[in-house]
């Protein structure tokens, strides 16, 4: 393997290890192998988490405000700084990081700079952070196991041994999802995504330049055993995937699914002729981040003027045409498996054939759906207009800007529209807005023309890591 290239080892709880099995990892429009990766067998990952007591051993030695403070060192580094990329003596600069990332996801640079801020603010904002999930809680109550706060007696252990992390490789803003463990004296154990392993493993090594100890940090590309070891063995793990990969894990409690997110707006009878003036925070929630969010709304709810709805979004969507990866004003992300784009193509045509649905945006596409652009594979901008929930695409969701606007009497909304990680209503009928607020199978409610892109740190859309990863219990002591 020409030095030229970086290598990517396993962390095997800190330590490099080099394997005979690597995998390529290539850009996705040419296929220049941009870096290789070692990779393990779930032998390997399971005789680890055998030894990872010193791992946990090595982040207790901090308090937890020491943590929270290496935590923001490394969000510098993160945004900022030159770190190893690799065991070869080379270093990534962040624009590297950029370009890198962009040319085996598909991303452009301008939706990697923003994934790099939304990571950067999570790691040097974990106070508030922390302090939202825990609802003000004195972390040095977690320091010492045990404690009191506003006259209550309080103790704390942990449920885990590690957190384990199973990782896509569509957006890497997801990471920001576990990196409130370290901060939390748990140890991170990551499979990367396949096309995706530059932010773990840049994230990993920032922590390791801010202070942290390598050896609370595992990075394992492995196969479908390891990832299984990995889910299984931590004690509180993460999994991310379609339907198909997550469903399996969703009645284990000490696995936290992150599936489709099915995200959507509603609107409601008494602003609904008022739609016009919603119609551009509905239509980049639909296409920011290039569709590739849990949180990109995907339906659009409304009891009347659904043709003129879809029309006007398809209006503002359906011109949209790749770009290249360094224009500014970039908005679709290529695929970095072309098969994929295949998939979603074919779905969306077998779809189109039940009757009462339209894709509207075929009015204003000015070509076919599915594009290759300098060698990468784009999928543009596509707003179905279903009558009904009862067509297959009224309540889909698609790795692209795709979105259903769907007509449904608001009496009949909450009972059609099933799980929705994020829910925008856009209401001020006081009724209807105590039904949502009851409504347990909404995640995060928005209440008002609010993108379901919007998130607050301190409020999780999905799961509370401060809870997933600590328990209360009851303690007396007599000495």
């Amino acid at each position: 393997m020409s030095d030229s290239i970086p290598h990517i080892p396993v962390l095997r709880l800190g330590r490099s290890y080099e394997s005979l099995e690597k995998l390529e990892v290539k850009d996705h429009r040419s296929g220049q192998v941009l870096a290789v990766v070692s990779t393990v067998n779930g032998g390997i990952v399971k005789r680890d988490l055998a030894r990872i007591g010193p791992s946990r051993e090595a982040l207790n030695r901090f308090t937890v405000a020491e943590l929270m403070a290496l935590s923001a060192k490394a969000g510098e580094f993160f945004l900022n700084g030159s770190v190893p990329l690799g065991d070869r003596g080379h270093l990534q600069s962040p624009q590297q990081y950029i370009e890198t990332l962009s040319l085996t996801s598909g991303l452009p640079h301008v939706m990697v700079r923003r994934n790099m801020a939304k990571l950067h603010y999570a790691l040097t904002h974990l106070d508030e952070i922390l302090n939202g999930l825990s609802r003000g809680l004195d972390f040095s109550i977690i320091d010492r196991g045990y404690g009191e706060q506003f006259g209550t007696k309080l103790a704390f252990c942990p449920t885990s041994v590690a957190l384990g992390l199973v990782m896509p490789s569509n957006s890497p803003a997801v990471n920001s999802l576990w990196l409130p463990a370290v901060a939390l004296k748990t140890p991170v154990v990551i499979k990367p995504g396949k096309e995706e392993p530059w932010t773990p493993y840049r994230l990993i090594q920032c922590f390791i330049a801010a202070g942290v100890p390598a050896e609370a940090f595992g990075f394992y590309a492995t196969d479908h055993d390891g990832a299984a070891t990995i889910l299984n063995t931590c004690g509180r793990a993460l999994i991310f995937g379609d339907k198909s990969t997550t469903q399996q894990y969703a009645s284990n409690s000490a696995i936290q699914v992150h599936g489709p997110g099915w995200s959507k707006f509603l609107i409601g009878e008494d602003v609904v002729d008022q739609w016009p003036d919603f119609i551009e925070v509905i239509a980049a929630a639909i296409s920011d981040n290039g569709g590739r969010s849990c949180i990109n709304a995907s339906a659009v709810v409304v009891p009347r003027h659904g043709a003129e709805i879809a029309d006007a979004l398809a209006r503002l969507l359906g011109p949209i045409q790749p770009t290249r990866p360094e224009d500014e004003a970039a908005r679709l992300s290529g695929f970095a498996n072309p098969k994929m784009a295949d998939f979603i193509e074919g779905q969306l045509e077998e779809g189109l054939k039940t009757a009462g649905a339209e894709d509207v945006t075929a009015r204003y596409r000015n070509g076919p759906r599915k594009v290759v652009f300098e060698g990468g594979t784009y999928l543009r901008p596509t707003v179905v207009r279903c009558d009904s929930f009862d067509h297959p695409l009224a309540n889909r969701e698609f790795l692209c800007p795709y979105a259903s606007v769907v007509t449904c009497p608001q009496s009949e909304m909450l009972h059609r529209i099933g799980y929705t990680l994020a829910c925008s209503a856009i209401t001020q009928d006081p009724a209807f807005i105590r039904e949502l607020e009851a409504y347990p199978e909404i995640e995060r409610l928005n209440i008002g023309p609010v993108s379901t892109m919007k998130i607050s740190w301190d409020q999780p859309h999905e799961g509370n890591m401060f809870e997933f990863l600590w328990k209360r219990r009851s303690i007396e002591r007599a000495w």
